[in-house]
């Protein structure tokens, strides 16, 4: 402890932990500033060894609040809490049990038919708040902490054929057929692509480094570039800045055009996530191994990896073959469509071929002049 006259007043310095506290003791008495002084290191040394105050009435709502003001809220879990809190904003902390989850899981259905997949990213939200809690002191234990989640059937995903692929092609404005391009022959995610700047593709060695992902798996990974792909993006290369843009500016939403586009192609009803999974079959029909397509695309899931997985360390020659094959898979299934329609006009064979754009695919490009929420 030290005190130290600044002015006509004595300050105090008190190292905690390495830690160096200091305060104004408000006085020029050395006496009374001596006093002060002993006070502070007391107060200090009691917060250290201080147990955590348990918040138990405090409201879901209250420490929902507390989660989002610390950062910790994630564009994922914010879009949850918007189905969460006004289920459970005003009910106590220590109230959140199986018999709340339970009616919880009976409002949602009723509100609305929705999948056990659904309501369990719903809780599984509710339950990382309450464990936030238990990390902050404002709860002892996480009473969703052994919380069994509803068994999840698996989904039929669908898969883009060649034909459904050139029709979308012709159907979408230039701007999306370059962004189709990409996640089909990369597999990167939406956010990934959107993402994408020109100082991370090297076109020497035709390389894209994804550098932005949600998930660790995915960031900073190299995809090697299909024949088609860097033919494409060597054709609007650029020095810096965002690779797909629309009237200079940054595409941020892509939902409108990409509605329309199916709506005008005349094929089934594709999610563009699903162009992810059609690049992942893709591949695994031209015969890359599992453990090489997880690294191209990035794949987060552990429940499809085993211990051997965790030691396997996929490089570049690895990537650059499986590109190799998915090329000619495609060139093969090409050959087959072509040999097996009859079309009365030709489909355009690649996007830069693709010149009639209608006035509602122009209309599209509006919704990307508005900021992303």
């Amino acid at each position: 402890m030290s005190l130290y006259k600044r002015g006509n007043k004595w300050w105090a310095y008190v190292w905690i932990d390495g830690i160096r506290h200091h305060k104004s003791t408000g006085t020029s008495n050395r006496r009374q500033a001596e006093t002060i002084e002993r006070q502070f290191h007391d107060e200090l040394n009691e917060a250290r060894h201080r147990l955590p105050q348990l918040k138990p009435t405090m409201t879901f709502g209250e420490l929902a609040a507390l989660f989002i003001g610390s950062g910790m809220g994630k564009p994922h879990s914010l879009d949850r809490l918007k189905h969460l809190l006004p289920f459970f904003a005003d009910t106590p902390l220590l109230h959140i049990n199986t018999s709340a989850i339970r009616k919880y899981r009976q409002e949602r259905h009723r509100e609305k038919a929705l999948t056990a997949a659904t309501v369990n990213r719903d809780l599984s939200v509710l339950r990382r708040v309450l464990y936030w809690g238990v990390e902050e002191g404002y709860l002892a234990s996480n009473p969703l902490g052994r919380l069994r989640m509803e068994r999840e059937r698996r989904t039929k995903r669908p898969v883009m054929s060649l034909r459904e692929e050139q029709l979308l092609l012709a159907a979408s404005p230039e701007h999306l057929q370059r962004i189709i391009l990409c996640a089909l022959h990369t597999g990167m995610r939406r956010g990934e692509i959107l993402s994408q700047r020109w100082e991370d593709i090297d076109f020497d060695n035709r390389i894209l480094h994804v550098s932005h992902s949600k998930t660790p798996e995915g960031e900073a990974r190299e995809i090697p570039l299909t024949n088609r792909f860097y033919e494409l993006l060597k054709a609007h290369r650029g020095n810096r800045g965002p690779v797909f843009t629309y009237g200079g500016d940054a595409i941020k939403i892509i939902k409108t055009t990409w509605a329309s586009s199916l709506r005008r192609s005349g094929i089934r009803h594709f999610r563009f996530h699903d162009l992810r999974h059609t690049a992942n079959t893709r591949m695994m029909l031209a015969g890359v191994l599992q453990e090489v397509r997880r690294e191209i695309i990035g794949h987060s899931s552990q429940r499809s990896r085993d211990v051997n997985d965790r030691y396997t360390q996929i490089e570049l020659p690895e990537k650059r073959e499986a590109i190799r094959k998915l090329e000619v898979w495609l060139e093969g299934q090409t050959l087959l469509l072509q040999a097996g329609e009859a079309a009365a006009s030709p489909l355009p064979e690649s996007p830069n071929q693709i010149t009639t754009t209608t006035k509602e695919q122009t209309d599209d490009g509006n919704e990307h002049r508005t900021p992303a929420a």
